[in-house]
């Protein structure tokens, strides 16, 4: 039977870095959850589908998710889009049309399939609390807006058109307040699940803080 972690937590937290740290020493599949709304969401942008349309068009849509030397790529066909879909344009995008029904249900199917299948740390904004319910360890990952901007100003400097500090600050905080907001499936931390606060944690001392809360709750 597999295990499943869920690893929750507002734009910037660093789900998504940790959980290959993590995934890659404790031996489990790391799904990016978000990754797969950011494709639904540069998929909508570059074919200029309206809102009314997203629903007829997502069959055409053709995203999904290919484990490549031990790491997630995300396609649209047969174009990987990993890194395109990373800017803060498309962000905004996906937190937006994450919150439309027709698009979580159309990813839902997929994110559950793997998690039946595999051992896997999955991160996104549900996870704990929708797409995987019934995972045997939830954790909500969070750190300050100020930290989270920093860590995202300090991850796109060297890439063009980088935007300053304080737009990257608003857009994450603009963010949080879509995500937390949106009537299907906000943003939240599941009852059940292990508050960590890493603003003043290093990314290795995150990684250890989660692998000995998954360690202790799963006893492996």
């Amino acid at each position: 039977m597999s295990i499943n972690i869920a690893i929750d937590g507002p734009a910037g937290a660093g789900k998504s870095t940790i959980a290959r740290i993590v995934s890659a020493q404790l031996g489990y599949i790391y799904v990016d959850t978000g990754a797969l709304y950011r494709a639904i969401a540069l998929y909508i942008k570059e074919n200029n589908i309206t809102d009314e349309n997203i629903p007829s068009s997502l069959k055409n849509a053709d995203v999904s998710i290919k484990f490549i030397d031990g790491r997630q790529r995300v396609f649209l066909g047969d174009r990987d889009v990993s890194d395109i879909i990373r800017t803060p344009e498309i962000s905004m995008e996906a937190s937006r049309t994450s919150a439309i029904p027709s698009v979580r249900e159309y990813l839902f199917g997929t994110q559950q399939k793997i998690a039946r299948e595999n051992n896997v740390i999955m991160d996104g904004r549900d996870i704990g609390t929708v797409v995987l319910p019934d995972a045997d360890v939830k954790i909500f990952l969070t750190a300050s807006a100020e930290e989270r901007a920093v860590r995202r100003y300090k991850e796109l400097a060297d890439k063009p058109n980088c935007p300053c500090y304080e737009e990257i600050l608003s857009d994450i905080i603009e963010r949080d307040k879509n995500d937390m907001n949106r009537p299907v499936a906000p943003l939240k931390q599941a009852d059940d699940a292990v508050l960590v606060d890493t603003t003043n944690l290093t990314l290795e001392q995150s990684a250890d803080k989660i692998i000995k809360i998954i360690t202790e709750k799963t006893k492996r």
